[in-house]
């Protein structure tokens, strides 16, 4: 159907408007609602409709839609609209997680939720299940005792079991637990380089690897990229100008690129660094997602690479947990100095945790779960974004937007924080000159509805010019 051919059922009396548009909106909502004019259930006219009618901006509309959601008075439901949200007649005010749930923070690139309540009750029966016997005879040391720098031997064998597809046959005893992917950095950027060092990286970058170099007073070096990844002659030009300590990449899924490296292109970089002896520390955050990866780095050249594998973004953010694979077991001991010597030791409690999901198959199920929603929402962002320049992976679940000309991503992502949206400029991740581009995490938002809305908002934005926008008065 037609959005434009719809009938609008509703339209808000901004006559007596004394702020801005989008609270007057919202404001409207409220008091139709209090006084019966727009019922429990009621559709609202789409937003586009209602821009239309009103001959204002689609972005105030879906501003206005956001606030009202914020305040608890409507709610998104997939693929229907935004509808009047139902009460019972006891209830005088929204509940406070209604109230906090204004802003869509697209900034923030975390799994997407997946429905399904038999999933998510296993993940905490097998959290509830720790020290109770079974698999986890731990109980009270592990609630008691310190426990050993760098994981147990059942620690290490767990994760050395999860990166086996990767990875192939991995002892355990190359194996480092660490806390999230941040500390597996700290501890190998830490032992290789040292202040007044260099290391090269990504022109985009992690922004984590950013505050550590400036932390540990390392210099990076920019190495240039492409859409397929990192341009191994540029790496090579690096190498000799620069005489690099260590290559920081993250070819599988790259952020915020979203760009994996091709088997050829690894190759070479393996084959450079080894030739000027520069060790290459892999950020593989994403390489559980794909369903056929590419053979990682630390399986080209394990005597070379320090492979970090974290749990945050194919597992859960909340453990904490990454896997640091050294390439033989003499790094492993010094990487564990550096752990004892800034961490003390991985939370026993998540590292139990993490532990028990690997040996159970709970993660397993969850990775599979995280595939299907990010599957899902990639779908959704293709058809809602369609015509812009994009860089996307369907097993991914985020996406680099290039901004037409006329946009800059300061103003861009200025006016979508004015709707309701944080996305990251890419200032965040570039070590030299930052294009006009945004990463939007599609994992953040609560359902594939608010997702969609959320989306709409960008598109909506996208299609007009920045003058349209300009509040300035």
């Amino acid at each position: 159907m037609n959005e434009d051919r719809v009938e609008v059922s509703w339209v808000p009396a901004l006559g007596r408007a004394k702020g801005p548009f989008y609270l007057a909106i919202a404001d409207e909502i409220a008091a139709d609602i209090a006084a019966g004019r727009l019922a429990n259930g009621m559709r609202l006219p789409p937003q586009r409709v209602l821009a239309a009618a009103l001959g204002i901006d689609f972005t105030t509309v879906s501003r206005a839609y956001n606030e009202a959601r914020r305040r608890g008075l409507v709610e998104g439901r997939v693929g229907q609209g935004t509808y009047v949200r139902t009460r019972e007649r006891s209830s005088g005010r929204p509940s406070a997680d209604r109230l906090a749930a204004g802003l869509v923070d697209m900034s923030m690139n975390l799994p997407p939720l997946f429905d399904d309540p038999a999933l998510s009750a296993k993940m905490w029966a097998d959290v509830g299940a720790l020290g109770h016997g079974g698999l986890d005879q731990r109980s009270p040391e592990l609630l008691m005792r310190y426990q050993p720098v760098g994981g147990t031997e059942r620690d290490r064998s767990a994760g050395a079991a999860w990166l086996k597809p990767r990875l192939g046959g991995l002892q355990a005893d190359r194996m480092v637990v660490c806390t999230g992917a941040q500390g597996a950095l700290l501890a190998s950027v830490g032992m290789l380089a040292t202040k007044g060092d260099r290391v090269c990286a990504e022109a985009l970058a992690y922004p984590g690897l950013r505050s550590l170099a400036a932390y540990l007073g390392i210099e990076l070096v920019s190495v240039g990229i492409d859409r397929n990844g990192i341009l191994p002659e540029a790496f090579e030009e690096a190498c000799v100008l620069h005489r690099p300590k260590a290559l920081y990449c993250n070819p599988t899924l790259h952020n915020p690129t979203t760009a994996t490296l091709p088997l050829d292109r690894r190759e070479a970089i393996v084959e450079i660094a080894r030739r000027h002896g520069v060790a290459i520390i892999e950020d593989d955050a994403y390489g559980a997602l794909p369903a056929s990866p590419v053979p990682p780095l630390a399986a080209l050249a394990p005597d070379l690479v320090y492979h970090v594998a974290g749990l945050a973004k194919c597992l859960s953010p909340a453990l904490r947990i990454a896997y640091l694979v050294a390439p033989d077991r003499s790094a492993a001991i010094r990487l564990e100095g550096a752990v004892r010597a800034t961490a003390g030791m991985t939370s026993p409690l998540s590292v139990a945790i993490a532990t028990r999901w690997l040996e159970e198959g709970t993660a397993q199920a969850v990775l599979d779960a995280i595939r299907t929603e990010a599957g899902a929402r990639q779908q959704i962002a293709s058809r809602s974004l369609e015509g812009a320049d994009l860089s996307s992976d369907r097993e991914g679940f985020h996406l680099w937007l290039k901004l037409p000309s006329g946009w800059n991503r300061g103003e861009f992502t200025a006016q979508l924080r004015a709707a309701g949206i944080g996305v990251v400029a890419s200032d965040a991740f570039a070590i030299s000159d930052p294009p006009e581009a945004v990463r939007l995490g599609l994992g953040a938002a609560r359902t594939r509805d608010d997702l969609r809305e959320s989306l709409d908002v960008i598109a909506g934005l996208l299609a007009r010019s920045p003058a349209a926008h300009n509040l300035i008065v």
